[in-house]
């Protein structure tokens, strides 16, 4: 294909709210241009990096067995209902809904379990017509309250959502290693580094979950991860091994203490000479939202801990959690921002705490009395024993759960997730099959998505320098550009074609640049375009000689035309 054909439109400088270097660099090369917040339009040669990328997730799922189908965008607001989602995606803000001339509630599609539980439902009656998978790439639409990153986190995106359909769990085992092992041959075949992680199953839901994460330093998510045992999960999902706090030894008698406007665990240990946090219990009180109430509840963590509110919204298991505001705090406690805790809270205020409490003795917390806190509050003596479940935040240098080495923490893009459903959404929505024995079973489901227009994206944060974009071979727009520095010069213009022809016969995804521009300019275009193999015809054409670079690393030589063929094929990996 000419360049020439396509329709290129590159800036000379940044646009104003790119903030990472591939919102930057696909603005910068035009291949992608915004049209709302969050919403982009994928230029021509955007576009051929998606179907390429597109076309490896069909020939992995393909492969491993799974049937390509279309579902539609806009769903009825009943299938959620039935599933019971409806409520946590319109709270969670993501949900874009409307209503059809009818007045009949819709949204646009943010995922597509419903619908293809629905359609399974429909088809499926008997144990042996399964197992069945089937998988969708399509455009999904999530309202996000902040789009950001350019097509990291977009409004409309494409993803690749499959859904499979077992008998039993040993089915759905067998389903997920097998979706497992496609994603591992899709990221490795595209050519960016990634790491399997444990994940929060979050509005999904389901049994369990994996996230594949692209390493960067521009990743939203932070990961731990051991080197030694392999052990690596998401921030929101980690676990490790804490060190005990200092003893409190035998249980002493309860201690109250004026503490004028001392509200921080710093300004407590400052007040209270040799009392470090770990011997404090914060109590933080959040304001919860169920399905059908919402209530204020208390929070114990240990003083030098944070508390992760994705596993108290799990733990809880709500639709969502927020920091209780300051009147919220007063109503609830009777005290001002600062001085809540066990001792005294009244019992119309659920009281949780996290395991690293479960039997320590002797905290300073607070006691829900402004200007005071208490010293060697004991847990169940003291004050009503909490509900105690894991809460808190894992960080670097914790000891990795299962080979006790120091945690490392790094930054990941998420772009692919797997989960193990179970019957959540069969159950919830009468989805049966008939078992041997005749009677109507749920289907034990999996589900899983692959970021078919954000994983391009996360490649470029991992594949850039100074220059412009370095695409892996497998997913640039083209593998090679064979261009004309002057396409007024018949010698030029004859050896570059014959050099296209040829590598188009040897099959290799090969443009023409034969645009009108200047050598510098065109010099500059194809460094930031960044095609994996370059080769430019100019002055010595007529001597038989190109110039002949390879993008990464930005290898540069000159060599007969005759050799272009095998350096190309080589540098391709052929």
């Amino acid at each position: 294909m000419r360049l020439s054909q396509i329709l290129i439109s590159t800036l000379r400088d940044d646009p104003a709210d790119a903030e990472i270097p591939s919102h930057r660099l696909l603005a910068r090369a035009g291949f992608i241009v915004k049209t709302a917040a969050g919403v982009y339009t994928y230029a021509p040669l955007m576009w051929r990096v998606v179907k390429k990328f597109a076309q490896i997730v069909r020939e992995e799922l393909d492969r491993e067995g799974a049937n390509e189908v279309m579902l539609p965008i806009i769903q009825p607001k009943e299938l959620w209902v039935s599933s019971g989602r409806w409520d946590r995606y319109v709270t969670d803000g993501i949900m874009f809904s409307l209503k059809d001339r009818k007045g009949s509630d819709m949204c646009l599609g943010p995922t597509h379990e419903e619908v293809m539980t629905a359609y399974v439902d429909a088809q499926v009656n008997s144990y042996k017509q399964l197992p069945v998978n089937c998988y969708q790439i399509q455009d999904k639409f999530r309202d996000e309250i902040r789009p950001r990153f350019g097509l990291m986190r977009g409004r409309e995106f494409i993803m690749m959502d499959a859904y499979s359909f077992d008998a039993d769990q040993a089915g759905l085992d067998e389903a997920y290693q097998k979706m497992r092992r496609a994603y591992c041959r899709i990221f490795e075949r595209c050519g960016v580094e990634y790491t399997v992680v444990q994940a929060d199953s979050g509005a999904i839901g389901g049994a369990g979950s994996e996230e594949f994460m692209v390493i960067a330093d521009s990743g939203e998510d932070a990961i731990l991860f051991c080197r030694e045992s392999g052990y690596a999960a998401n921030v929101e999902k980690a676990q490790s091994q804490l060190p005990a706090a200092p003893g409190g030894g035998e249980a002493k008698a309860l201690e109250k203490h004026s503490t004028p406007d001392v509200k921080t665990v710093a300004q407590l240990e400052a007040f209270f000479p040799g009392q470090v946090a770990g011997r404090m219990a914060k109590t933080v009180l959040y304001h919860v939202t169920w399905k059908n109430k919402e209530k204020v509840v208390a929070v114990m963590m240990r003083g030098d801990l944070e508390i992760n509110e994705v596993k108290l919204t799990n733990a809880l298991d709500a639709l969502t959690v927020r920091l209780a505001t300051e009147d919220e705090i007063k109503a609830a406690t009777g005290a001002e921002v600062g001085f809540a805790g066990p001792v005294g809270l009244p019992d119309e205020v659920p009281l949780l705490a996290d395991e690293s409490l479960q039997g320590v003795t002797n905290l300073l917390t607070g006691c829900n009395e402004t200007g005071f806190h208490c010293l060697n509050v004991n847990l169940g003596r003291d004050c009503r024993m909490p509900s105690f479940k894991e809460l808190r935040t894992a960080r670097a240098g914790e000891g990795c759960p299962i080979s006790g080495k120091p945690l490392e923490q790094a930054r990941g893009i998420e772009v692919g997730h797997i989960f193990k459903l179970g019957t959540k959404y069969s159950k919830a929505m009468g989805a049966t099959f008939m078992d041997q024995g005749g009677k109507p079973t749920p289907f034990v489901m999996g589900c899983y998505g692959i970021g078919v227009s954000r994983t391009p994206a996360a490649a470029i944060e991992q594949h850039f320098d100074d220059k412009g974009m370095v695409w892996p071979v497998a997913i640039a727009p083209f593998e090679c550009v064979v261009a004309m520095l002057d396409p007024k010069r018949d010698e030029q213009q004859q050896l570059a074609t014959q050099l296209y022809d040829q590598l188009r016969a040897d099959g290799v995804d090969v443009c023409l640049d034969d645009r009108a521009m200047s050598p510098g300019a065109k010099f500059k275009d194809l460094e930031l375009i960044g095609v994996p193999v370059q080769v430019f015809v100019g002055r010595k054409a007529g001597e038989g000689q190109v110039e002949f670079l390879v993008r990464k690393g930005m290898q540069k030589s000159e060599c007969a035309a005759t050799d272009v063929r095998a350096n190309v094929l080589a540098a391709l990996g052929r």
